[in-house]
């Protein structure tokens, strides 16, 4: 395993940053680690950094242990903060040096990273003198300046206009062919561009762990628009099997809630007739990624 989390529990005084967390992530793995403010994201992406200690619990990259091994976790690990800090002074290419003396990389890998990252025409500049999105490059040019075999991103496409952030999103999804990708958003677009996996923290737990292509399309509810040809009564509606929910959204279209993963458009369109009814429309709405996360984080 690239990743490993056992049972990791953090504490900031009273409150309960982390509790008893447990996950892992294959080699080769791009994994979205989602949830609202405060549920413990950056907490644990900075123990798996080993900037931070847990209370409880173990955890492993690479096979090291970040509380027995932490520089070796370091040499292993390209990490980019949430903040990204940069020295604003310092060109690119200078800045990149100073990052690969410290990892005691060759200089022949600045080169590598500044193509890689789409840094060349801004290269020759000073940081402070670049766009948020470059600014972001060279934040992953560092991280990837040892070429490590983990990336853990944290908020990578925070503040960037919608180009910048399609560039940063393709940049990322190109990276992870070749690594293993563990990055935080609050943009659920970017999670579904990007990611293979979905891991959805609140409260300090773990409340989803799944493939996302299996996340969306096993929720046990259906949405379905439908369009009746004259108007209806709504305990008529509220005979339909397995129907949890009804809405009328205008006119005669109605949006109408199962409790089912079942497609339900051919029960229904057997119940229009049945009923003397005929259906001009029936869409079905699948939930996306964005509404799941509602449910899933909501407060109790």
């Amino acid at each position: 395993m690239s990743i490993e989390v056992q049972n990791i529990s953090k504490n900031y005084g009273e409150q309960k940053a982390l509790d008893k967390v447990s996950f892992s992530v294959k080699k080769g793995e791009i994994v979205g680690f989602l949830g609202p403010n405060g549920a413990g994201k950056s907490t644990l992406m900075k123990i798996l950094t080993t900037y931070l200690t847990s209370d409880e619990g173990s955890a492993s990259v690479n096979g090291h242990d970040v509380s027995a091994s932490p520089l070796l976790v370091q040499k292993s690990v390209g990490y980019l903060p949430e903040h990204n800090p940069l020295y604003l002074d310092l060109y690119v290419r200078e800045y990149l040096a100073f990052n690969a003396e410290v990892y005691k990389t060759p200089k022949t890998r600045i080169d590598e990273v500044i193509a890689l990252t789409g840094l060349t025409p801004e290269s020759h500049k000073k940081i402070g003198e670049l766009s948020k999105g470059y600014r972001q490059r060279v934040g992953l040019a560092t991280a990837l300046l040892h070429n490590p075999e983990v990336l853990i991103l944290d908020e990578p496409t925070t503040g960037l206009d919608p180009n910048q952030l399609v560039e940063i999103r393709e940049l990322i999804k190109n990276i992870g062919k070749d690594k293993t990708v563990f990055l935080s958003t609050h943009i659920m677009q970017e999670v579904e561009a990007i990611c293979d996996r979905v891991i959805i923290i609140n409260q300090g737990k773990i409340v989803t762990d799944k493939n996302l292509e299996k996340l969306v399309t096993e929720v046990e509810e259906q949405i379905i628009e439908v369009e009746f040809d004259k108007e209806i009564a709504e305990t008529l509606l509220a005979s339909i099997p397995r129907i949890s929910s009804y809405k009328n959204l205008q006119n005669n279209i109605w949006e109408l809630t199962f409790t089912t993963n079942e497609d339900m458009r051919p029960a229904l369109f057997d119940f229009a007739q049945a009923n003397n009814y005929r259906t001009l429309q029936l869409t079905l709405k699948n939930k996306n990624l964005e509404q799941i996360f509602r449910e899933k984080t909501k407060k109790q």
